[in-house]
This record gives structure tokens, C-alpha cells and sequence, in this order.
């Protein structure tokens, strides 16, 4: 399923479109308050970038532990919607452990959050995404964002139902049903991440700085790993 735009985002006719990461009914408020930006948990670096990672958060996974707390927010208590995959962050890649991070970082308004938020349904992630990752790959808020909705629109998502209902699942199933709708992708431009149990935490795709696949840096299931999704009730 190709990600649908949100028809209120596009009546704005902003720079940053809104996408509804697999919630076709997602409803942006009319306002939200400004967010102030993190205080860094590490060192600025401004090394050459190398590449990007997409990252792909399963959000009935994630509100499956946070439905109802703080960190859930509106990503999970229903006021925007209810979400499968959602934008958790597009990351700047680097040399091994030199990765940009924590750029000087103007605060996004309240009204550039907002606009996102059916993309990444936390006004708190979205600042912490900027002032983290995207000031070191884009000189505004607004041209971060819009560079990840450009990538989410690219992307067309497996059917995660059929997936979750799978008697037994692999992570390698899982890249094969990305790379069937996503032919440019290859196995090795997807990492797989799940918890203890098993149970899919994230999916991240890597490319080089010309947008093409390129193989991620270690970690993540590999392609015998067992993998089960967590529908939430969708």
C-alpha cells in the first residue's frame, strides 16, 4: 500500500506535506503548542555524511508498551489516529562512530510540528529528530521534514496484516515483502530490528547520498531470525 497523502495537509499546499503512515484517517489538530528543543545527549559532530537511514517505527508495538504514558503521547491515545509504520527519524549517516549529530539548530515552530504530524504523531520526536539529525543534513525544519515525507511517499508498504498472521515469519520474509514492492531496495539496505520476544520494533532503510540503496552498518535480525507483529486490534 502505497502511503496516502492526508487531503488536509494538501489543501495548506505547505512545503511539508503531512503523510499518514498507514492511517488514512489521521486528523491534525488545529493547534499544538511550541516544543523546545532537547538538551543533547552526546557531542556535536560535523563529519561528512556518507549516507542516510530511514527509520521506520511500528507503532502498535510501541504503543502497545506506552498506550496511556507520557512517552505514548499522541501517538498512542487515538487523538490523531491509529498508526502502523510511522517516520521515527531520517538520520545522517557517517564514517563508523563519526556520524553528524547535534548541529546548531533553530527551534521549529509550533505550526511546522503540527504539520508533520501525521508523518511522526510527536511533536516532542519531531524537535528531537531536527535538533538530533536533521540540522546536520538540511538548513531549515521545514526542508528536514519535507525531505523525509518525500522519502515516505516513495516508499510502498508491504500488507503487514497478511504478514502478522503468519504461523511462522522471518525477518528475511519481512525484506522480501519490503523488496516485492519495492524492487530498488535489496536485502541488505533493510535492517530489522525487534525486542526480546521477538516482536518487530523497527524497520531501517539505508542509502547512500544519491538516494540509492546501500548496505546498513551491522546490527538487526538476519534473515533466519523469527519475527512476529503485534497488530494492536487494527
Amino acid at each position: 500500500m502505497k502511503l496516502p497523502l492526508v487531503a488536509a495537509a494538501l489543501a495548506l499546499a505547505l512545503p511539508v506535506a503531512a503523510l499518514a503512515a498507514e492511517a488514512p484517517a489521521c486528523r491534525l489538530p488545529p493547534r499544538i503548542m511550541p516544543e523546545a528543543l532537547p538538551v543533547p545527549d552526546g557531542p556535536r559532530r560535523t563529519g561528512p555524511m556518507t549516507g542516510t537511514t530511514l527509520a521506520l517505527s511500528w507503532s502498535p508495538q510501541f504503543c502497545r508498551n506506552h498506550k496511556g504514558d507520557a512517552v505514548g503521547g499522541t501517538q498512542c491515545d487515538g487523538s490523531l489516529g491509529r498508526f502502523g509504520f510511522v517516520l521515527h527519524g531520517l538520520w545522517p549517516d557517517g564514517l563508523p562512530g563519526q556520524w553528524p549529530q547535534w548541529c546548531p539548530a533553530a527551534v521549529p515552530s509550533a505550526e511546522t510540528l503540527r504539520r508533520s504530524l501525521c508523518m511522526t504523531p510527536s511533536a516532542r520526536l519531531l524537535a528531537h529528530e531536527w535538533a538530533k539529525h536533521g540540522s546536520c543534513m538540511a538548513p531549515t525544519p521545514e526542508a528536514y521534514f519535507a525531505q523525509g515525507a518525500r522519502r515516505m511517499a516513495a516508499l510502498h508498504l508491504p500488507d503487514m496484516d497478511s504478514l502478522s498472521r503468519r504461523r511462522v515469519l522471518t525477518a528475511g520474509d519481512l525484506r522480501r515483502a519490503f523488496i516485492a514492492r519495492n524492487p530498488g531496495l535489496t536485502p541488505q539496505s533493510i535492517r530489522i530490528s525487534a525486542n526480546g520476544g521477538g516482536w518487530l520494533q523497527e524497520v531501517q532503510l539505508c542509502a547512500d547520498t544519491a538516494d540509492r540503496p546501500k548496505t546498513c552498518d551491522g546490527g538487526g535480525l538476519d534473515d533466519s531470525g523469527l519475527l512476529r507483529i503485534w497488530r494492536g486490534g487494527r
